[in-house]
């Protein structure tokens, strides 16, 4: 018996251990070869021969710009979406379920798959062509069931008694709605907003069909150009002797994820004590 609980002991501890060990051995080898490219240069010129040398201002440039776009289409789509099915209709309906259902599917989908309907819709049916614009709708349809589900999940997670009381003091749903449930469930938003975003600025494959490669400086949405991922996948793969500015790149790329994620975090535990404070 002790023996059994021993190497169930070991067994629960060895888990965790060897998870943040590949972790921890990923984010060395980046650091690791990746720290020398860090430099203001490195962040304010454009790459030259083939991305061998120089930096990534305009993948910097093009990057942020995709994820303009795709926050601005997916935020007000995704949390409205989530506020319809957590406010205005059941689990139960079949409407809930048909759109439940639809979400299911399309979290599924391969990220190649939205970057051939990206292509085809929005570079080629509207005419937007290789651009910012059509990598950051194509991230848009991309993110949407994941931002809309953890959205609801935080939407779902506020209690049930600051409904009804609203309701008793004959505040109206709208009022409830924007004043009481969002400031209430917006650690549950901001973690939706968290996770989108990681899977939008690491997205490669959807990228390659719709905003195409160019790695010069984008005056404008509608032209071309290559996000920080795509621009690792090319020094890696295709580029001999990119692997230093690969590492590089991909170290700006994990920064700008931390910076994200603890963005998010630092907000939320601000929310929740000025909420605390308040109370």
């Amino acid at each position: 018996m002790n023996f059994l609980r021993k190497y169930e002991t070991i067994l629960i501890w060895s888990v965790p251990i060897v998870v943040t060990s590949i972790f921890v051995w990923i984010l060395g080898d980046i650091i690791y070869h990746g720290w020398r490219s860090m430099n203001w240069q490195f962040l304010t010129t454009a790459p030259i021969n083939s991305g061998r040398e120089g930096g990534i201002a305009p993948i910097l440039v093009s990057t942020f710009g995709i994820l303009a776009v795709c926050l601005t289409f997916a935020i007000p789509l995704g949390i409205g979406t989530a506020i319809f099915l957590t406010e205005f209709t059941s689990l139960e309906s079949n409407l809930g379920r048909l759109i439940h259902l639809s979400l299911d599917i399309l979290a599924g989908v391969p990220s190649i798959v939205f970057g051939l309907f990206g292509n085809a819709f929005f570079a080629k049916t509207l005419g937007l062509g290789f651009s910012l614009l059509s990598g950051g709708l194509t991230l848009a349809c991309m993110v949407l069931p994941l931002l809309i589900r953890a959205s609801e999940a935080g939407l779902r997670n506020v209690k049930q008694e600051y409904r009804y009381s609203a309701a008793v003091l004959g505040i109206s749903r709208t009022s409830t709605l924007y004043h009481v449930i969002m400031p209430a469930a917006m650690p549950g938003l901001l973690a939706g907003l968290v996770l989108s975003l990681g899977r939008a600025i690491a997205e490669t494959a959807a990228l390659i069909f719709t905003s195409g490669y160019v790695d010069r400086m984008p005056s404008s949405l509608l032209d071309s150009g290559r996000s920080l991922s795509i621009h690792i996948f090319d020094l890696a793969m295709n580029i001999s002797g990119g692997d230093h500015n690969a590492y590089g790149s991909a170290l700006v790329l994990v920064i700008l994820l931390l910076v994200i994620n603890l963005s998010a975090s630092l907000i939320a535990k601000y929310h929740r004590l000025s909420k605390s404070y308040k109370i």
